[in-house]
């Protein structure tokens, strides 16, 4: 709409031309998104100043940073097909477009299990050197992707969320005397909670329930995923969040300094994540979804044996929740 001024002489030139020539112009606004700013200006001064690592930085709303995230090219397509053109201002909530994203992931990433904060799980009722091959799809929808393999052996890794010692009301995950089952695997049952010095809980003692491997025998409420440690691999994660706190950054401070809304949590990096064996093969660009956490990319700068998998987005809209 900025360009509507113009109109007076862009028809004149049309209507003065030495050819026919009737093109027809129309104004649209802006596509302003929240919690995000588009200005070239603004964009110049997060790059100059030092609060991304460039234009390509994930968290830029460009389009080399969206895809260095990993952000399909069918997502942003399917944003700008549901947000229309119109001449009102619009101010789309972010959240539309990680919707988009987990629309278009969903239907063709593959699965895996990845441990962000670990909690070591010892079987004492599996044999010490003993290891079992499960399986799992590597798409619950595509079968035509085909399995993976999921060792399990006597000492796993487990999310320190799913386990509480007090737990509250309907917590369905694993506490001191309570049983869950591992996805793929068996059930388990916590027998003994081992705490450091400082009463952090460093370790589950656990005993399994044979009879109920891949998900036969016995029904129980909570599942969790989980890894064999001495099986999983190791890469550096990049959690993403969004760029900055407020909906419309700067417009709360009588100076309008977007910089005072800049989200000083809006990278995390996390270098010792355990993933599947097979995530830590895959190339530059390949995105996988870590089951209950959210979707990945492989970012272009890793490499073989040294792999870093940037969040393109979690499996739910975690900001309605805050």
């Amino acid at each position: 709409m900025e360009f509507e001024d113009h109109r007076p002489l862009y028809d004149w030139v049309v209507q003065n031309l030495p050819v026919p020539c009737t093109p027809r112009q129309i104004e649209f606004s802006r596509l302003n998104l929240q919690y995000c700013v588009v200005s070239k200006r603004k964009l110049i001064k997060l790059v100059t100043d030092g609060h991304v690592a460039g234009w390509d930085d994930p968290r830029m709303p460009t389009l080399c940073g969206l895809r260095r995230r990993g952000v399909p090219p069918e997502a942003l397509r399917l944003f700008v097909e549901r947000t229309g053109v119109s001449k009102a201002d619009n101010n789309i909530d972010y959240s539309v477009l990680e919707d988009c994203a987990r629309e278009v992931l969903d239907a063709s990433t593959p699965r895996a299990f990845a441990v962000i904060d670990p909690i070591k799980v010892t079987i004492t009722t599996w044999p010490e050197d003993e290891v079992d091959v499960l399986e799992g799809p590597m798409h619950p929808k595509l079968p035509e992707l085909g399995q993976r393999s999921v060792p399990f052996s006597r000492t796993l890794l487990i999310e320190r969320s799913d386990f509480e010692e007090v737990p509250p009301k309907k917590f369905f995950r694993l506490k001191p005397g309570g049983e869950v089952r591992l996805r793929f695997g068996y059930v388990i049952k916590c027998e003994e909670v081992i705490k450091d010095a400082d009463g952090k809980v460093i370790e589950l003692k656990c005993s399994h329930d044979p009879e109920t491997r891949q998900g036969a025998g016995k029904k129980v409420k909570g599942i969790i995923h989980w890894l064999s440690e001495s099986h999983s691999k190791r890469v550096t994660v990049n959690l993403y969040d969004r760029l900055f706190n407020a909906p419309s950054p700067g417009a709360d401070h009588e100076d309008g300094d977007f910089l005072k809304d800049v989200n000083p949590e809006s990278l995390r990096v996390l270098p010792d994540v355990a993933v599947e064996d097979y995530v830590a093969e895959a190339k530059p660009g390949s995105r996988i979804q870590f089951e209950r956490t959210g979707y990945f990319c492989v970012d272009e700068a890793s490499t073989k044996g040294d792999i870093t998998m940037n969040r393109i987005v979690t499996l739910k809209d975690t900001w309605a929740t805050k």
